[in-house]
């Protein structure tokens, strides 16, 4: 039998890549890789299932730490929204997963390497490319996408093969992860539609305010209120514990997809949202304006690339030590107020403050120089300037008065 390692998520798609492919004559080797959305009773389930079907092995990779070190720390180095919304909680997932599983199959020494991604979406993209790169010597199998497969036909041929598993279309598509959770249903098909409030899994559930702190140590969370010393990862997921019920990090991302049609999703980020923007607010207090500058160049480029499927490109790696660097002085504390449906960072205490009050205070006082210095500065900062209104004769004027 031909040894193949499937990329088993234990949902439609994947249920019937291992049906058809064990059909046609392959050894399955089922692989669920768990980035933190998963509890463990649903692997458990998601194991039963897949043993159910006839798989030669299951297994689960959990990679959630990986997938905090490799990749979501430099999400939040690089305070990267996509599109200024999106905290990218389904794409960097996905490549973590990818890699997950293209490391299981070298492993296994397999000669092939399956996926359920539709034709339709960015999924199938990095899939393919991970592979490309981590196992270049083994095929690459799509049952979904290279038939061209409707959901309806899936069921059908499943009922066919007596699997007995309730594959009802659900109304709302949910996919969890330590990063976010996206949801994806018939208003985010078109461009007019919100989601209503019963398609987001958490429901609003606090209503009184509460304000939290977050310790940062050099760029990474690493604790919350009293606790200051926290693992980041369960720092993140006791952040969403606590910040999602008020219905904050809710949003649809519009978006252009790497095969080039636009696409919406919604989703919930409540935790991730909330760091990134604290973050952010510490780095403003900690950083120059031209890290600062610098940081947003290459942290949109960064987030951009890793959407698009492109986490093995070296590039990344080349960024990834830009930005590790910047973090040396973003430590301290930042203060949040949490409210249904909104949240404001309210201020930061550090010791790497830059807003000191020993050189000045910004419109009143200035402690670390003199008129005379700031009159000299200007006349020698604006010299180019004046000098080319007066080589080329420019009296200068507000647009629209120049009569």
């Amino acid at each position: 039998m031909k040894k193949l390692v499937l990329a088993y998520s234990g949902g439609l798609d994947t249920t019937y890549c291992a049906v058809y492919l064990k059909e046609l004559g392959y050894e399955v080797h089922a692989l669920t890789v768990q980035t933190g959305g998963f509890s463990q009773t649903e692997l458990k389930e998601i194991e039963k299932r897949a043993l159910n079907l006839g798989v030669a092995s299951f297994k689960v990779a959990d990679v959630t730490q990986q997938y905090y070190n490799s990749c979501i720390k430099y999400l939040v180095y690089g305070n990267v929204l996509k599109n200024n919304v999106y905290p990218l909680s389904v794409s960097a997932e996905r490549m973590v997963q990818a890699m997950a599983i293209a490391d299981y199959a070298r492993q296994l020494g397999v000669a092939y390497v399956a996926h359920g991604s539709t034709g339709a979406g960015n999924d199938q993209v990095r899939f393919d490319m991970v592979f490309q790169s981590m196992v270049p010597g083994a095929e690459i199998i799509t049952p979904i996408r290279d038939q061209k497969l409707s959901r309806e036909e899936e069921i059908a041929f499943l009922k066919a093969h007596n699997v007995q598993l309730d594959f009802e279309k659900a109304k709302y598509s949910i996919n969890k992860g330590l990063w976010g959770t996206s949801v994806g249903g018939k208003e985010t098909l078109g461009s007019q539609q919100y989601l209503p409030e019963e398609a987001w899994p958490t429901q609003v559930s606090k209503k009184e305010p509460a304000t939290i702190v977050l310790h940062f140590n050099e760029g990474e969370l690493c604790g919350l209120n009293e606790n200051a010393s926290m693992n980041p990862v369960d720092a993140i997921r006791t952040l969403q514990e606590i910040a999602q019920p008020y219905g904050v990090g809710r949003d649809i991302h519009v978006g252009d997809t790497i095969i080039g049609i636009k696409g919406r999703v919604g989703f919930e980020a409540a935790a991730p949202v909330v760091i990134i923007k604290a973050h952010h607010l510490l780095e403003k207090h900690t950083l120059t304006k031209w890290q600062l500058y610098w940081k947003d160049q290459l942290s949109t480029w960064y987030g951009n690339w890793l959407h698009e499927g492109m986490m093995l490109d070296p590039t990344m790696r080349n960024i990834e030590c830009f930005l590790t660097d910047t973090q040396k002085a973003v430590t301290g504390k930042v203060f949040v107020t949490l409210e249904p449906y909104r949240f404001t960072v309210t201020g930061v205490e550090s010791d790497h403050d830059l807003m000191n009050s020993k050189f000045g205070a910004y419109g009143e006082m200035n402690n670390g120089w003199t008129g005379e210095d700031v009159r000299g500065f200007a006349k020698i900062f604006g010299n180019q300037v004046s000098i080319y209104h007066s080589v080329n004769k420019i009296i200068p004027a507000l647009a629209g008065n120049e009569d």
